[in-house]
């Protein structure tokens, strides 16, 4: 599309109305028994954002440190006192595999030392040192920051399908950012995250739908909808967590154990529906990945679709595991 096409897009959804009933983005109210902010079409559970305190930020930062590596492929969380071993060994390989892992190991050091630096000058600060945001343990806080967002796009969700950047962006925004100006860019994020849930489990409905014996499935989607959804938007610190993992755990045993019913015992059928069920646990972990990461991940969840249409057109998942021509001996 050029750029006069797109401008004449912008403008025509600039000029088109918004539904009378339909809330301003950010408006705060109760919503289904519990205090919402409203983005992007979504109801997210809302929290006032904490002070704009260094003590507060360096908790924040905590956080986020902890979700970073826990979401993200192993052997990583390279300590900070380690940063220049680690850039020694990435600058010196040469192989492009192992130089992408180094760079992720070089990621997380820079991450550490930033988190430590950070958590150094809120001591002093807290001790009557006053830290200029000028001072070059500020910058240094900074530099490290931005180097690992930069080789954070070398770092792999824990599944191996993409990287999840993103993660990575949110220690450096918490760092430069005042908190309710970095709670309200989460918000954006929840709620693209809430899109990329219903995607996929749109996507499964349509699927399963139409399969024989899979209609009991269908209000476990829902349910996974909905659980992971508020999983998504619940914090950790938040006394609801003890209804709202259980609740979630549960929508997703009840996927693993689905079985499905008036199934003949034919070799063709058989492998319709046991690609069923598998396809029903990739989805279930698709939408697993989304709610822990609480960032899109659009590569994933477009391999999801892939085979869904797959499944749709061949009844089967086979090309999964088809095996190139090249490899065949010529007869």
């Amino acid at each position: 599309m050029n750029d006069s096409a797109n401008a004449v897009s912008d403008e025509a959804a600039e000029l088109t109305p918004k539904p009378a009933n339909q809330p301003d983005d950010g408006c705060i109210r109760e919503h289904n028994g519990k205090i919402c902010i409203y983005t992007d079409g979504y109801w997210i559970r809302y929290y006032a954002p904490p002070p704009n305190t260094m003590a507060e930020k360096r908790a924040l930062i905590f956080s986020l440190q902890r979700r970073v590596f826990h979401h993200t492929e192993q052997g990583i969380n390279s300590p900070g006192w380690r940063m220049e071993i680690s850039r020694k060994y990435y600058e010196s390989e040469t192989d492009p595999v192992r130089k992408r892992v180094k760079a992720a190991m070089l990621a997380g050091s820079l991450f550490n030392r930033a988190t430590d630096i950070f958590s150094s000058v809120v001591d002093l600060a807290e001790n009557g040192v006053e830290v200029a945001e000028d001072n070059p343990l500020m910058q240094q806080c900074a530099d490290c920051f931005m180097e690992a967002l930069k080789l954070g796009k070398e770092v792999k969700h824990f599944s191996g399908e993409e990287g999840v950047d993103e993660l990575w962006g949110e220690p450096f925004k918490a760092f430069s950012m005042p908190t309710d100006k970095f709670f309200q860019s989460r918000y954006v994020k929840l709620a693209q995250t809430f899109r990329a849930i219903d995607e996929v489990i749109d996507r499964m409905n349509q699927v399963f739908s139409k399969v024989d014996g899979f209609e009991d499935v269908l209000p476990l989607l829902e349910e996974l909808r909905e659980a992971s959804k508020t999983e998504v938007e619940t914090m950790r610190r938040d006394e609801a967590i003890y209804d709202v993992w259980p609740r979630y755990v549960a929508a997703k045993e009840a996927l693993s154990t689905f079985k499905p019913c008036g199934l003949d015992s034919s070799k063709h059928g058989l492998r319709y529906w046991e690609d069923g069920l598998r396809l029903i646990v990739m989805g279930r972990d698709v939408v697993s990945y989304l709610a822990g990461v609480r960032v899109p991940m659009p590569v994933t969840t477009s391999n999801y679709m892939a085979n869904c249409d797959l499944y749709e057109q061949n009844g089967s998942l086979d090309k999964e595991f088809s095996i190139p021509d090249q490899c065949f001996v010529p007869s």
